[in-house]
């Protein structure tokens, strides 16, 4: 595989982001591909994404994304297309099909692929044995800081055969996260060869957007994610406020697109009953700059909005799932132990409106990320930029950002 950009005006970088559900995969690509392209100009990035709101984000100059015919999740755990009404195996064929012939066309020297070594339901095997023969594109693999507890990982990875496609196809493996935090690979049963092409980069920072005003009084920032399961702590807010009469700062609360129906039409009543000192919006693209100016944030524990607390290095308490995924309990635990954020446990803590009344009336005194120093903690996006580069041949642009 060479890399040149002498011998191509314009690189190419193609990013996967399967995004059956949710909001998490498609931000990463997008933070990486905004970083890259900035990194020189020259450099052309497009997003192959499943994501049903992937429309509702602006992309920067270079970037461009593709929509995938989306799936969803069956309460059974099974998936069905979203709106097609084909049966799963004709959608994942023709979203199959279209991966395969973005690639033949794009032509990419780097693919970076989010997360799932063979893609949905293995839809990105053609593609990667395409771009494998033809042995012109670095492949990388990207991982979050935490995919699951160990044994379940290693039982999907084995049901999926993502532990064979990640040895057979994969050049690299880039975590953005940090070893000392920790090992997402822990539990599988991976060679020391790969192991040895595995780069921690740090977590990605963050930048608020020049575009919109932040509210002038001060406010907490509640942000379930993309808000599909994040109905448990909204309630959780909701509940403390009222109890509380007294509770402040007032509230800014923002659904996210994928909590929707009977459960936030219940939720807008009580907030209607609050007089403002709870405010809810369902969706906003601009996210950090409501971050920016938060005295706090009470939150989930995603990857995403982890990066953000950091970068903006806001006080948090982070309320994390549990299901379907230990994921975000491990992050919100081990970040706690570092002194970076505090975590609110539903068997330490209690998931009670007087847990919550607490927790939010401690987050004007409490240490903000930065008191916690840890050594290249959001190094993530200047790390994958020269990567990038050096695997283009090129070193970064004069001025670039």
């Amino acid at each position: 595989m060479t890399g040149d950009l002498a011998a191509n005006a314009s690189p190419r970088v193609l990013f996967y982001s399967h995004d059956t559900y949710g909001l998490g995969h498609l931000r990463r690509s997008r933070a990486l591909a905004t970083a890259i392209t900035q990194a020189d100009s020259r450099i052309s990035a497009l997003i192959l994404t499943g994501s049903p709101v992937a429309g509702r984000f602006p992309f920067p100059d270079n970037v461009d994304h593709i929509r995938l015919p989306g799936v969803t999740k069956t309460p059974d755990g099974d998936y069905e297309s979203e709106r097609l009404g084909l049966h799963i195996d004709e959608t994942t064929a023709l979203r199959a099909g279209l991966i395969k012939a973005t690639v033949e066309h794009f032509d990419p020297d780097i693919l970076i692929v989010d997360k799932e070594p063979t893609g949905f339901r293995g839809e990105l095997l053609p593609a990667l044995e395409w771009l494998k023969a033809k042995r012109k594109a670095h492949l990388v693999l990207g991982l979050r800081d935490v995919l699951d507890a160990p044994n379940v990982l290693a039982a999907e990875w084995d049901r999926k055969g993502a532990l064979e496609a990640a040895e057979k196809y994969y050049d690299e493996t880039w975590v953005y996260g940090l070893r000392s935090i920790y090992d997402p690979v822990a539990g599988l049963d991976l060679s020391q060869n790969f192991r040895s092409r595995m780069k921690y980069t740090g977590y990605l920072h963050r930048e608020a957007l020049s575009e919109g005003d932040t509210p002038e009084q001060p406010y907490v920032l509640i942000t379930p994610g993309g808000g599909g399961d994040g109905a448990g702590m909204v309630d959780l807010v909701l509940a403390a406020y009222e109890q509380d009469p007294d509770l402040s700062p007032r509230a800014i609360l923002v659904y996210g697109p994928f909590l929707s129906g009977d459960v936030r039409a219940e939720f807008e009543e009580r907030v209607a009953k609050l007089n403002g000192r709870v405010q809810a919006v369902g969706f906003e693209s601009r996210m950090e700059t409501l971050m920016k100016g938060a005295a706090g944030i009470v939150s989930m524990g995603g990857y995403n909005t982890f990066c953000e607390v950091l970068s903006f290095d806001k006080p948090v308490v982070i309320v994390p799932r549990t299901r379907p995924r230990m994921e975000q309990h491990i992050r919100a635990s081990r970040a706690e132990s570092l002194g970076l954020v505090r975590m609110l446990d539903e068997k330490r803590d209690g998931f009670t409106p007087q847990a919550m009344i607490a927790a939010i009336r401690a987050l004007p005194d409490q240490p903000k990320p930065s008191h916690a120093f840890v050594p290249g903690l959001l190094d993530g996006l200047d790390v994958v930029s020269e990567r990038t580069l050096a695997m283009l041949g090129v070193a970064r642009s004069q001025g670039a950002a």
